[in-house]
């Protein structure tokens, strides 16, 4: 018989993300989610208070990428859970676990009370994976319903809804956990069939995506690309899952158009393509049915079945990235690949395509920082310009060394992302960067830094402009409309609200800022001044 425990509603919604190793919530505090507060406090969860839902949304999805724990985040009714609709979006795009706890006006009551009552499950509907109203006598199976979809196959956001009476009701409930979901290595005719394509292949090459990060699948991946000699390319939220020094790797791709000049061909010239938890939608419209499966092998390794059309496979196998590599290796023998020095080739002209010695620019800025920083340093990317050639630039070492919004691309989220993976890593450098634009959403985090401690570095990027469409205004021979501002004092906006700050004009200024902001006792904004149209021909 299962156990059966007694404590208020919240309290088991509580209990079961505690379970989950959830250790942070964040969000904003209103009335009606007060007893949700009290319970995540009294399980072990800390509530970490927020300027605003959107930026708490993504403080908890940098904590996620360095515990692997669900997200949490806390709305309250009307418009605190509304400013969180768009990291919900994001987390339901970019394949983030979230949990989404808001608060709702008892239904009697709102049959005879308008004031901010609105249907969170229904305004949600189209961004989760499932939304639930709790109910006091079901609130253990809804906590762990809840962490079970946001967690099982391609992850995602779940939203909980609790009434005020709800959340404080105590009942009396049996404690039920289902078993974790499995997915195990194919067998049979499909695996021979595989198999017999890769002893076969002469020019086999491996696309990587955000299914294999989830898998855990990176050593599996390294050793089966080391033992065929299989060069591989990742999206961009995949990036270090096998480390970018590897001499097999071909680095990020689906953002770049100059680097998908050279991988696209790369890829083409394949003969086998082996999809390991190649999730396309990270991918521009330029991937979209970049080969055919009737003129070249091809096979698909993923969490969920092909729904999205934008490539098809030969065969398609839904199954563990890494226990199917495993399986498809097993007594196959490998054969001499990839002659002539192609695979240096394709790495040489990526390189020649990027140059870091710039002497000043948004290259040099990435450069600096990159070389200045240890080769564990966590880095965060908001949208922009900035994003497309830092995701070149920017070697990772390890899966989630640079985390960003790559499916959503949402503004905003680079500052937020990196004041969370400083909490759930304080012995970590963490480095972010932003534009302009996207800094000036959410300075009012800055202060949420200040109050968590620890010394993240945020360098912005100051030119003034909305540089990335800009330069699609003057692509397409439009006018410059909308997409100038101000220019700001950055560094003094983050000494004013606690921090350090720095303006830099050339690479030994910025040295120098960054010098001082890794041995600094608080965070430090870093405010890279570059030129008008600095971006141009760079990506």
């Amino acid at each position: 018989m299962p156990e059966l425990q007694t404590m208020r509603a919240a309290d088991f919604i509580a209990k079961r993300l505690y379970e989950a190793g959830c250790r942070f919530a964040f969000g904003m505090p209103g009335g009606e989610v007060l007893t949700i507060v009290d319970a995540l406090e009294k399980a072990g969860i800390r509530f970490i208070l927020c300027k605003h839902e959107n930026n708490a949304g993504f403080m908890a999805e940098g904590v996620m990428h360095r515990t692997g724990a669900p997200a949490i985040l806390v709305g309250t009714v009307g418009p605190g859970v509304v400013n969180g609709y768009n990291v919900v979006a994001n987390a339901f795009q970019d394949r983030v676990p979230m949990i989404v706890l808001t608060g709702c006006i008892d239904e009697d009551e709102a049959q005879m009370y308008t004031h901010q009552v609105m249907n969170h499950q229904n305004a949600f509907a189209e961004v989760t994976k499932a939304t639930f109203r709790l109910n006091a006598k079901a609130a253990d199976v809804i906590a762990d319903k809840a962490v079970s979809i946001a967690t099982d196959g391609r992850a995602g956001p779940v939203l909980i809804d609790v009434p005020i009476s709800v959340a404080d009701e105590k009942v009396t409930l049996p404690i039920r956990r289902r078993p974790s979901a499995s997915r195990t290595a194919p067998s049979g005719p499909d695996l021979d069939t595989a198999r017999g394509w890769l002893a076969q292949a002469r020019r086999p090459v491996m696309v990587i995506g955000l299914d294999a990060i989830a898998d855990e699948a990176g050593e599996d991946i390294r050793r089966f690309c080391e033992t065929f000699n299989v060069p591989f390319v990742t999206t961009y939220k995949a990036k270090g899952i096998v480390p970018e020094t590897h001499p097999l790797c071909l680095g990020g791709g689906g953002l770049s158009p100059k680097a998908d000049g050279i991988l696209l061909p790369f890829i083409q010239s394949a003969d086998l393509i082996i999809c390991a938890g190649y999730d396309p939608i990270e991918m521009r419209i330029g991937w979209q049915e970049i080969w055919d499966p009737s003129q070249v092998n091809v096979i698909d390794i993923t969490a969920e079945p092909n729904t999205h059309y934008m490539h098809q496979a030969a065969l398609n196998v839904v199954a563990h990235t890494g226990e199917t590599l495993k399986a498809l290796a097993e007594g196959t023998i490998p054969q001499t690949t990839w002659s002539n020095d192609e695979i240096a080739k394709a790495q040489t002209a990526l390189a020649e395509a990027f140059p870091r010695d710039t002497e000043w620019g948004p290259a040099a800025v990435i450069d600096e920082v990159r070389r200045a920083l240890p080769d564990t340093a966590l880095a965060t990317a908001d949208s922009g310009a900035h994003r497309i050639l830092l995701s070149q630039q920017w070697d990772c070492h390890e899966p989630r060394g640079l985390i960003q919004s790559t499916a959503l691309c949402t503004m905003g989220c680079a500052i937020p992302m990196a004041i969370g993976e400083k909490l759930a890593s304080p012995d970590r450098q963490v480095v972010g960067f932003s534009g302009d634009a996207g800094a000036l959403m959410v300075m009012g985090e800055l202060s949420t830094a200040k109050e968590l401690g620890g010394n993240p570095i945020f360098v912005i990027f100051v030119d003034a402009c909305l540089s990335l469409i800009e330069l699609k205004q003057r692509s397409r021979q439009m006018a410059r409309n909308g997409v100038d501002f101000g220019r700001h004092d950055f560094a003094a906006i983050g000494r004013a609200l606690g921090g350090e700050g720095h303006t830099v004009t050339n690479r030994q200024e910025l040295g120098e800022a960054l010098s001082q902001a890794m041995s600094a006792d608080t965070f430090t904004v870093i405010a890279a001044v570059i030129d008008e149209h600095a971006y141009d021909g760079l990506f």
